[in-house]
């Protein structure tokens, strides 16, 4: 027991330190990437509170996992090829009341799901939807109102679809 309380304490100490270094975005969600690494870091946390024979490897692999995170997000910022690579790009679902249907089945996505996810942000009517976009980290954005500016849809992909004129340099 009190291996336990120690190991989580300098579990915690060390992601303290750790994302002091690396700065904000060490628990971010805003590429796949950063989920995928963020997931990561949970597992080796919890077995390194729990593991006593792992400490010092769960302390470097934790660290690892921080230097990779830096290191990707660096080169990222510097090559479009490195971003084009790691991230995937939104799709958008649904466009100015329309579900686009062949775009739910590359997301795998139902209407159900977007039913869903159209009470969940409060959407009282399908024509007052301008766009439903399903991010690179699976969350689901839902914009609606009374109109939308096209910069918001920039990088979002029309996957099967194509894009009305207006916002045909997404």
């Amino acid at each position: 027991m009190p291996d336990t309380v120690f190991q989580t304490v300098v579990a915690v100490a060390v992601i303290i330190l750790l994302a002091r270094v690396n700065g904000l975005r060490s628990f971010s969600k805003m590429s796949s990437f950063d989920f995928a690494l963020t997931l990561a870091s949970g597992s080796v946390v919890a077995t390194l509170m729990t593991t006593s024979n792992r400490f010092l490897p769960g302390i470097l692999a934790l660290a690892a996992l921080f230097a990779l995170r830096f290191a990707i997000s660096a080169l990222r910022v510097r090559f479009r090829a490195v971003e084009h690579l790691v991230d995937t790009r939104p799709i958008i679902l649904m466009h100015e009341g329309r579900i686009l249907d062949e775009n739910l089945s590359l997301a795998r996505v139902t209407r159900a799901d977007i039913r869903a996810k159209l009470r969940e942000a409060n959407a009282l009517e399908p024509d007052q939807v301008r766009a439903v976009v399903m991010e690179a980290t699976g969350d689901v954005s839902v914009l609606h109102g009374d109109r939308l500016d096209p910069s918001l849809l920039e990088g979002v992909s029309w996957g099967r679809v194509t894009p009305p004129a207006q916002t045909a340099r997404t």
